[in-house]
């Protein structure tokens, strides 16, 4: 890893990027970071990815985008340094139905949630928030003494939804969500994962996420890149 940030500088990271830079300190892989203005359309950039989007991830001179497509490379790739992807092929179809679920159901739940600004729009945001992860929990969680979503080792699942949880301090501040409404058993998980180092290096402090969220209380988009060394662009 090259010049390491500091938890302020992390404060315009999207959770899409976090995703796949959890991913990469979870495999210990060596990677290099380099932050980009979407915004600037530089060619560069646009060649990486031609939606102009973060993350993306440039490799042997080969680039890919999208977090999900980002996970599955790095286990593609580096398959012997720590897999969060099960190995077992109905378990990890599994896994990929879970994220899908994430995908499709909880994270427009949770821009919805924090986007309201009337008290009933507010209350919907609440309840289909709390609902969208309820089910999640419910479906993909294997539940009773496992420490995350799929067993007794951290995975793609814990991955993928653990950026968002991360955020949870907005939510809570400004929206009275409590990890709890979700159920004990969650919130258990949601507090193991703020601990997880992977989760924590690469999370920004609570005041720095305000100021990225100020106005719907709406992400301001930013970039990054990521052994030869992925780049991770953001």
């Amino acid at each position: 890893r090259f010049a390491p940030l500091k938890p302020t500088d992390l404060a315009l990271l999207q959770p899409f990027v976090q995703r796949v830079w959890i991913a990469l300190e979870e495999k210990g892989i060596e990677y290099e970071y380099r932050e980009v203005n979407p915004y600037a359309k530089e060619p560069h950039f646009l060649a990486i990815n031609p939606k102009g989007l973060v993350p993306a991830l440039e490799h042997h001179n080969k680039a890919l985008y999208e977090s999900l497509v980002l996970l599955e490379y790095l286990d593609d790739a580096y398959p012997d340094d720590s897999p969060l992807r099960p190995s077992d092929p109905h378990e990890a179809g599994l896994v990929r139905l879970a994220l899908q679920q994430i995908s499709n159901v909880v994270v427009p739940a949770f821009y919805r949630y924090v986007q309201a600004q009337e008290p009933e729009k507010q209350k919907e945001g609440h309840e289909a928030f709390v609902a969208a992860l309820r089910d999640v929990h419910k479906q993909w969680f294997v539940g009773g003494e496992a420490q995350w979503a799929r067993g007794d080792r951290f995975g793609w699942v814990d991955a993928a939804l653990g950026p968002w949880v991360a955020r949870f301090s907005l939510l809570e501040k400004h929206r009275g969500f409590k990890a709890e409404d979700v159920g004990a058993e969650f919130a258990a998980w949601a507090k193991r994962i703020l601990e997880r180092p992977s989760v924590k290096s690469t999370s920004s402090l609570p005041e720095n996420y305000e100021s990225v969220y100020r106005c719907a209380c709406s992400p301001v988009p930013l970039q990054q890149t990521g052994r030869s060394h992925p780049h991770l662009l953001v």
